[in-house]
């Protein structure tokens, strides 16, 4: 598995693994310890999988969880999508930087997202469905929103966006999330 570190978000990194391949499709490793430890990760940090399917067009974030955050594994399991990540945590080297991936079924690579970072994606084909390796259980009370499409993110989504959640239309702006945004990240 080749891990490459995010230059654009400090301690982020995608993980690419290789395929093997042949007459009945491929098989790989989507998840490897040693590899996740390589880069100073604790690999049974990670407690909870979620999955996403979405439509084409469609547009899920920006989210992150505030408190002690939120860091993930992110992969696209089937289709293909537009992945945002933004680094929102002030003594961030990269503090605001921006890096997008594409990330898809085809080839499997994962994005390390650390807590403290703000992560959307759209769905660029008819069926995508991402997944989701978590280092905490879920709180509600902890979730933040960013508009997706605030100037101050300036996301190039590369589809129209055709449908996004309530929460996700209502979100507020970027200046507003971080005059109120308490992140505590290790």
């Amino acid at each position: 598995m080749k891990v490459t570190e995010v230059p654009a978000i400090a301690g982020a990194f995608l993980f690419e693994p290789t395929p093997f391949t042949d007459e009945r499709g491929f098989f790989c490793r989507t998840f490897d310890s040693d590899a996740v430890r390589s880069v100073g990760l604790d690999p049974g940090a990670f407690v909870q999988d979620s999955l996403s399917r979405s439509v084409r067009g469609v547009v899920r974030g920006m989210h992150l969880r505030s408190g002690e955050g939120e860091a993930k594994l992110v992969r696209c399991s089937y289709g293909r999508i537009f992945d945002v990540v933004v680094d929102l945590r002030p003594g961030s080297p990269t503090y605001l930087g921006r890096a997008t991936f594409e990330l898809s079924g085809d080839t499997q690579a994962t994005l390390y997202v650390p807590a403290g970072c703000a992560h959307g994606f759209q769905a660029l084909t008819e069926t995508a469905d991402t997944s989701y390796r978590i280092d905490r259980e879920h709180d509600p009370s902890e979730d933040v929103t960013i508009a997706f499409d605030d100037p101050g993110l300036a996301v190039p989504w590369p589809l129209p966006v055709t449908v996004t959640s309530e929460r996700d239309r209502k979100a507020p702006g970027l200046a507003e999330v971080l005059r109120t945004l308490e992140v505590r990240t290790p």
